[in-house]
């Protein structure tokens, strides 16, 4: 039997790895590295890949916008199956021999370059950063053949055996919480079954920009007892002033509430794109709010069929 290919964010040694490696559904997989979030999503639209693992928050930086961007403007629709919360510890990264005084030069993405930010002034205030695709792909870079523009990377610190480099100096971030979020993606199919404790992300597309708009977006959601955990505004890149809304909510699209939220999301939208229903990674169950209980919602719905019978 052929173990099942899913993509991440490469190359060996990145965050992204790990997190692949830590989620239930992946064990046992054949890991594929690729080069950026869109070629891992292109991966998994065009069938070359079953699933892939790209981060899309981060608890000091927010949100990882060219995952949201990439989720919301391909144009065949994935769906989020699993996620994976896990502690972010950066290192910096050297060939054999370099040390502190050598370095002008540092190469990582520019959310790890934040995460870092007292760390750099303190130890390297003149050090320039260069931005990368990727944290190992600094160091991978850095431990290639060729002549690069830098001295360091930050980069895990494992990726250090992925390419022959050493670990300069360990766990140099700024924040001891720091925690990144992945997700599990494949093609659109039915959600995972709900545990109460569930996820439910969104892409809302407004039909106009006018007075009310982010208003009525936001009732169809409060007035069903949803709670929302984020939401992102961010360009369409059609014109200027043209955005989207990128939503996470409490809830499973086979709640009641969350399901009534998205009927009446799909009226008010000019396009409303489910992104799935999938279990939360802290297991925190959703509060239901007095009358927005399932049984609440049939309730209703049996008395206004009561009162169209004549009954």
């Amino acid at each position: 039997m052929m173990r099942e290919t899913i993509g991440y964010l490469g190359p060996p040694g990145t965050f992204t790895e790990a997190a692949l490696a830590a989620m239930p559904s992946a064990a046992g997989c054949q890991a594929r590295p690729l080069a950026s979030v869109e070629a891992v999503l292109d991966a998994v639209r065009d069938g070359s890949t079953s699933a892939g693992v790209v981060p899309i928050e981060n608890s000091l930086e927010g949100p990882v916008t060219t995952t949201l961007d990439a989720l919301a403007n391909g144009d065949a629709p994935l769906q989020i199956f699993e996620e994976w919360a896990l502690p972010v510890r950066f290192a910096l990264l050297a060939r054999p021999g370099t040390k502190l005084a050598d370095i002008r030069r540092v190469s990582t993405i520019p959310i790890a370059a934040a995460q870092c930010r007292r760390w750099l002034g303190a130890q390297l205030p003149q050090v320039g950063v260069l931005a990368a695709v990727s944290t190992a792909g600094a160091a991978a870079i850095l431990g290639g053949p060729d002549p690069v523009s830098y001295e360091a990377a930050i980069s895990p610190a494992v990726a250090a055996a992925h390419y022959g480099l050493e670990v300069l100096a360990d766990d140099i971030g700024d924040n001891p919480e720091a925690t990144t979020r992945f997700v599990l993606v494949r093609s659109p199919a039915h959600p995972p079954a709900r545990t109460g404790a569930d996820n439910t992300s969104l892409v809302l597309f407004m039909r106009e920009d006018h007075a009310g708009a982010l208003l009525e977006i936001l009732t169809e959601f409060a007035v069903r007892g949803v709670n929302l955990t984020r939401i992102e505004s961010r360009p369409t890149r059609r014109q200027l002033g043209d955005y989207y809304f990128s939503v996470d909510c409490e809830g499973h699209v086979d709640d009641a509430r969350v399901g009534e939220a998205l009927t009446g999301l799909r009226r008010v939208c000019a396009e409303v794109r489910f992104l799935g229903s999938y279990p939360r990674h802290d297991g925190k169950e959703s509060h239901v709010r007095r009358g927005t209980a399932d049984a609440d919602f049939a309730a209703a719905a049996g008395w206004l069929e009561r009162i169209r019978s004549g009954g």
